[in-house]
Order: structure tokens, then C-alpha cells, then sequence
């Protein structure tokens, strides 16, 4: 038995016989390696969680890994008690040999059993635990066994291991050499262990964001708004029941979107208008919830350059748009019973000749003029245009997404977006989604105080920055977009500060983070059985 307490603890080398180095057993030298590996063509680990008890208590099975368990006759219980005392939260051993199918058992730790909402932290951290323990556990895996099939323990809630999972395993490297990539490996449900219907839902929504993630990672030189229209229309092609259209200039100067071409007109890129239409409801002529996203695709700020560091994140300016993209993309793979339109406007935002200078004087779509006074405030000119032109579908709710302000970066960080409403009923939706999907949204104010500071201007009827500067600059931001608004359910999200994630959601790896697609979507199932919009 002792071999096997020191089995548990000790370098493992791989080689081309499977065995255990036959000086182990019955020896008392802790020093000496195991030698371990198999012939099976195919690689294949297992993920199993386990629940931390009292301090000193060891830790509780789940249902998965105690089949397991029952399948090694014990010696899953034998190696966690000899490898002990407990297995803490985000904590894991990987333990090798248990069986003739797995080559390596990564064993993460859940946290304490029955966890549910937190009212302060406003997120349910039992699902939280599930996905950050289901990321650490197939990364590890991944990173041992290379190329593989990672089978995970559902632990009773298969959905939200899937996320992690997926979320966890994701990495841009399409501009990579192959040997420098990451090995691609294929996650299954263990069997038994939760809802296959579950997981393949915690599928679909990790693989929304993930796509939102991909295009929000793409450098602009390969992102243009051309190809983000060519690869959004692929994608949703792929998944069917989406009428997607790209838009040009043209069509753009007939409905008289003179904000958003003001952008526009500064890049050698020309602009595209991208309109999606997912038709889930029973009733085709329902009125539609219209997800609106800020599409630009690179920020150099304009004439009003933005200082140098740092510049290269501004590939994820179109971050509204991308959330968008996936959030329908993952609705329309779930099938859920409502319909949706989608409005992407397209362009970049660059210095040349042509771009507006500060002082320009522009008019939306509405007839409202704007007098630009900091051309690096444009994300709101072109969702100005997308919100008057999101009226004409009669729509149920209005959701519009941009990586609006650095403003709420400081106000929230990265722990939720930012949330202006003109609706209790439509936050208040939005707000349990978010708790579901730990993705969470924090509602700020949309006083009158701020709409003063932006219809104070003295060449036109708006001014694209508050009067007082920097001051509430995501308030005033909001303000001005609600200046484009009628529909007496909107939101505006400004997720600037979520666009990233450096090490604050752990089931994310650093790297654009997709937030908050889950979140729209979790909010969608739940307004399909809303009577009050």
C-alpha cells in the first residue's frame, strides 16, 4: 500500500509499455519515479469533482466520482485520503494507473457542497465552483496528455461543467506555427454523471462566447468590417433559420445614417451594416427582441488620437458587436422560442482627411444634429444610427452593447457591466440572468442631471461629450443614447470594462472575454415567458 501513497505524490514519466516500475512495490524509497504510460492510440482523461468538508474532514464524492470509485474498487477514495488531507476549492491532484481506460485523473476541488446564490455577491457560486473547477481541471489534463479525449464528471449540474469546460479550453492561435499551439483535445460527459441534454446546452453557450471571443482576438488587418460580415454570415449560415444581410454605403446614405458615416468616412475600409433576423417564436410576426452592437472594428480614436499604449486592444472595439453575434448564435443553436433581430453597424475609426474633426456637425438618422467634439466618442454616434433604425421592427426590447467608455472600467472593473435603463421590469430580467450565469450586470444611473450636460451645445441639438468633461463620462454616454430611443424597454450595456480578462473569471483564460453572451442568452429564455414586455 505504501506504493500507492507514493505513487500519488511522485514525478510520472511516460514510456512506450504501460507498468509500474516493479522497484516500487514494497519499497520505502520515496525518491524513486514511477514509471508509467500506456499503448492506447487514443489518450483519454477524466475530470471528477469532490466537495471540501469540515476542516480536516476530507472531502464528500460527487455521484460521478463515487461511480468511479465503485469502478476502482476504492482506490479513487484510497489516493484523495493517502494524497489528503482535503482538496480545497480551484485545488486538483491528478492521479495515474487508476484503471486500464484513463491514463491521468485530474480530482478538482468544488468548494463546500449546496452553495447557491450569494445575495452580496450576487451570483450563484455553487455553478461559479463548477465551471472554474471543470477549466483548471481539463487544462491540466490537456497540458499532461497532449492530443486526447477528456471525459468530465457533470456533477450534477452538466451545464454549467460544460461551460467551464469549453470556456476553459479556449485559445485563439489561428496565426500560430502548429508547434506552437496548444493541443486540441475533445471533451465528453462522463457517463452517468449528469444530463446529457444539460451539457449539450453548456455547450452551445460556451461556444457562442467563444466565438465572440475568436472575433473580438482577430488583429483588424484581418478583421475589416468585409470579413466580419463574411465570417458572421458563415457562421450563421452554418446554423440555419437566420436571414442575415451585409449592407453598404449606398443603402446607409438612403436612410440618411449621417452620425454613423461620419465615423465611417475616416478609413480606407468601407463600412458595412449587418442585420441578422432569428425567427424562433410559434408566431412569426411577433414583435422581436433587437440586440444592437457597436461594430468598430479598429479604434485609432480619429483626428482625437488615442495615446499609443495600449492601441492594440482597440482590435476589440467591436466587442458589442461580437456579443451579439454570439449571443445569437447560441439562440438560434438552442432553438429558443422568440424572435430576434440583430443590428451590427460596421466600420473603423481612423485619421485620414476625410474623418470628422473635432467641431463637425453631423446628423443622425432622426434629424437630430450632433456637434462632435471628440471624435474618440464615436461608438455612440454609430449605435445612434442602429437605435433609430431599430424602431422600424416594432420592437419588444431594445439591448444595445458597446465597449462604450473607459468611464466604467473605473467605476466597475471588471466584476459586471455596466447597465442603463429606461425599464425595472427589463433589468430586473437581466439582472437574474445574470446571477444564473455568474456573468453579472450592475444597473447605473440615467438621471436627467446627465442628459442636460449633453443637449448643451452651441453649434447643434447635441454634443457628443458632456459638458463637464470626464465627468460621469459613461452616464453622459448613456444620456446620449437615450436621446435615439423610444421604446419604453431599452437597456444599454457599456462593457468596456469586461472585455478583457487577465485573471479575474478563472474559467477564462487571459485574453478577450466574450462577456456577457451567456448572459444575453439566459435573458432571452427568461423573456420568452415574460407577459409584461
Amino acid at each position: 500500500m505504501a506504493a500507492h501513497i507514493r505513487f500519488a505524490r511522485v514525478a510520472v514519466e511516460i514510456f512506450p509499455t504501460k507498468c509500474f516500475s516493479p522497484r516500487l512495490h514494497g519499497c520505502s524509497n520515496v525518491n524513486i519515479p514511477v514509471r508509467y504510460c500506456s499503448t492506447t492510440a487514443a489518450k483519454r482523461g477524466l475530470v471528477l469533482g469532490v466537495y471540501e468538508r469540515g476542516k480536516g474532514e476530507g472531502v464528500t464524492l460527487t455521484p460521478g466520482a463515487d461511480l468511479y470509485n465503485q469502478q476502482t474498487g476504492g482506490k479513487l477514495a484510497e489516493f484523495i485520503h493517502l494524497a489528503g488531507p482535503t482538496i480545497k476549492k480551484g485545488k486538483s491532484r491528478v492521479f495515474y494507473g487508476l484503471d486500464e481506460t484513463y491514463s491521468a485523473v485530474a480530482v478538482v476541488g468544488l468548494g463546500p457542497q449546496g452553495l447557491g446564490v450569494n445575495e452580496l455577491e450576487e451570483r450563484h457560486e455553487g455553478k461559479e465552483n463548477l465551471r472554474a473547477a471543470a477549466a483548471s481541471g481539463v487544462r491540466q489534463l490537456r497540458d499532461i496528455l497532449g492530443k486526447s479525449t477528456i471525459e468530465v464528471d457533470g456533477c450534477s449540474d452538466a451545464e454549467a461543467v460544460a461551460e467551464g469546460a469549453s470556456l476553459g479550453l479556449f485559445a485563439y492561435e489561428d496565426l500560430k506555427a502548429e508547434d506552437k499551439r496548444k493541443k486540441r483535445v475533445e471533451t465528453q460527459l462522463f457517463k452517468d454523471s449528469g444530463s446529457p441534454q444539460g451539457w449539450t446546452k453548456g455547450r452551445l453557450l460556451a461556444d457562442g462566447q467563444n466565438f465572440a471571443r475568436k472575433l473580438m482576438e482577430m488583429p483588424a488587418s484581418h478583421l475589416t468590417p468585409t470579413t466580419f460580415a463574411s465570417i458572421t454570415g458563415e457562421k450563421f449560415g452554418s446554423i440555419g433559420n437566420i436571414e442575415f444581410e451585409a449592407r453598404d454605403r449606398a443603402w446607409a446614405e438612403s436612410m440618411k445614417m449621417g452620425a454613423y458615416l461620419s465615423v465611417a468616412n475616416g478609413s480606407e475600409e468601407p463600412p458595412v451594416f449587418v442585420e441578422v433576423k432569428y425567427r424562433g417564436s410559434p408566431d412569426s410576426s411577433a414583435a422581436p427582441l433587437v440586440l444592437v452592437g457597436k461594430g468598430i472594428t479598429f479604434d485609432s480614436g480619429g483626428i482625437s488620437l488615442k495615446p499609443p499604449a495600449g492601441m492594440d486592444m482597440m482590435r476589440a472595439d467591436m466587442g458589442g458587436a461580437a456579443t451579439v453575434s454570439g449571443a445569437i448564435a447560441a439562440i438560434a443553436a438552442l432553438k429558443l422560442p422568440i424572435n430576434v433581430v440583430g443590428l451590427i453597424p460596421l466600420c473603423e475609426n481612423m485619421p485620414s482627411g476625410k474623418a470628422t474633426r473635432p467641431g463637425d456637425v453631423v446628423t443622425a438618422m432622426n434629424g437630430k444634429t450632433i456637434q462632435v467634439d471628440n471624435t474618440d466618442a464615436e461608438g455612440r454616434l454609430i449605435l445612434a444610427d442602429a437605435l433609430c433604425y431599430a424602431h422600424s421592427f416594432n420592437p419588444r426590447a431594445i439591448i444595445d452593447l458597446a465597449t462604450l467608455t473607459g468611464a466604467i472600467d473605473v467605476a466597475l472593473g471588471s466584476a459586471a457591466a455596466g447597465v442603463f435603463s429606461n425599464s425595472r421590469v427589463l433589468w430586473n430580467l437581466l439582472h437574474d440572468a445574470g446571477v444564473g450565469t455568474g456573468d453579472r450586470l450592475w444597473r447605473m444611473p440615467l438621471f436627467n442631471h446627465y442628459t442636460a450636460q449633453v443637449t448643451h451645445s452651441q453649434l447643434a441639438d447635441l454634443n457628443n461629450i458632456g459638458k463637464h468633461g470626464r465627468q460621469a463620462g459613461a452616464c453622459t454616454a448613456a444620456a446620449f443614447l437615450r436621446e435615439f430611443v423610444r421604446c419604453p424597454h431599452w437597456a444599454h450595456m457599456d462593457i468596456a470594462g469586461v472585455m478583457d480578462n487577465k485573471d479575474e473569471v478563472p474559467y477564462l483564460n487571459k485574453g478577450m472575454a466574450g462577456r456577457p453572451v451567456r448572459t444575453l442568452v439566459e435573458f432571452s429564455a427568461k423573456l420568452t415567458s415574460q407577459k409584461w414586455i
